[in-house]
């Protein structure tokens, strides 16, 4: 009994630690409070798509060696903590169909790529991916999660593993959600065809065209976000790394040493079968899964069932350490 009260005041003590810790990054910076013009119709654009998370939220604002990062923090303060990383132009606001599943029991920290639109701002350049990882293992040190699943999508799988194979100490359990160049190449495709069509056509064209080519119900995504998404693809965020996404050599994902579940579209300009059978048979803890009437945005295509899947998953790695 007395061991339990312990316990108890221990873990209480961690919350509150982690809450006043927190504290310190809620000062939003100059370059959020006062915006040039180029900013500031993003930005208002981006929290009109907060505002239909459907979940309360707080963000945080992180300084770290390359810049500030930006972190949208909702779920449970003690629950057990998830963090999320979005796929291109994508921010953090895109997860606004998952999101509410994520956090009804689970502490959710979804971090806007440095080199991305979103609210993350850089300072210093990067001279590598490694530093992309550094920057992310920066941020997770100063959010203080000694443990935690993650999640990518995209582009955001891909950063996943990159984090991943230079530190995975601390990763509990890994989700993949259509991850771009992470097992095989973009392959020539109808939809990858278009797209380079589409590049030659006027922005609003583009727009339209590579939805319909990323989503098998382009129609179903929220007009607040897709508003946000038109602004961010105008920016043109193809930065100097891009090149540098090649799949991960078996050796290199063999080394992955903890559950990862792999996601895909039936309809996934990304990826295709191979991505699923890799995933089963390389990766030494891996499992793979297409989902049914579902394009490269699967999260959005099929929210219900991918917020299902995961959460089974999750959950299952949970019970696990119990």
């Amino acid at each position: 009994m007395i061991k339990n009260c312990i316990i108890g005041a221990l873990l209480m003590l961690f919350f509150v630690s982690c809450q006043t810790e927190y504290s310190k990054f809620k000062k939003k910076p100059k370059y959020i409070t006062k915006p040039n013009i180029e900013h500031q119709a993003y930005f208002e654009a981006y929290d009109k798509t907060l505002a239909i998370w459907d979940v309360p939220f707080e963000e945080l604002y992180i300084t770290t060696s390359f810049g500030t990062a930006h972190i949208v923090v909702s779920g449970p303060d003690d629950g057990f903590p998830v963090v999320l990383l979005h796929g291109m132009n994508a921010s953090s606001t895109m997860w606004y169909p998952n999101m509410k599943a994520l956090a009804d029991s689970y502490r959710v920290f979804a971090i806007d790529f440095i080199l991305e639109p979103g609210k993350s701002f850089i300072t210093k350049e990067m001279e590598s991916t490694d530093d992309i990882a550094l920057w992310y293992h920066e941020v997770i040190s100063k959010l203080q999660l000694e443990k935690y699943h993650i999640i990518g999508a995209s582009r955001g799988g891909w950063l996943a593993v990159n984090t991943a194979l230079h530190n995975q100490e601390g990763i509990k359990s890994m989700v993949l959600l259509s991850p771009a160049q992470t097992f095989i190449w973009v392959r020539p495709s109808t939809n990858l065809l278009k797209n380079i069509v589409y590049a030659f056509s006027s922005k609003e064209k583009q727009m339209e065209e590579t939805l319909e080519t990323m989503s098998r119900y382009p129609h179903n995504i929220n007009k607040t976000y897709l508003d946000q998404y038109k602004i961010a693809v105008e920016k043109d965020s193809i930065n100097k790394f891009t090149i540098d996404m090649m799949p991960y050599t078996a050796n290199e994902l063999k080394s992955l040493k903890m559950p990862v579940y792999v996601l895909i579209g039936d309809d996934d300009m990304i990826n295709n079968d191979k991505t699923v059978r890799m995933a089963k048979d390389i990766l030494p803890y891996g499992r793979g899964e297409t989902i049914s009437n579902a394009g490269h945005f699967l999260s959005v295509d099929q929210a219900n069932i991918v917020n299902e899947k995961v959460l089974q998953f999750l959950n299952e790695i949970d019970e696990l350490d119990n």
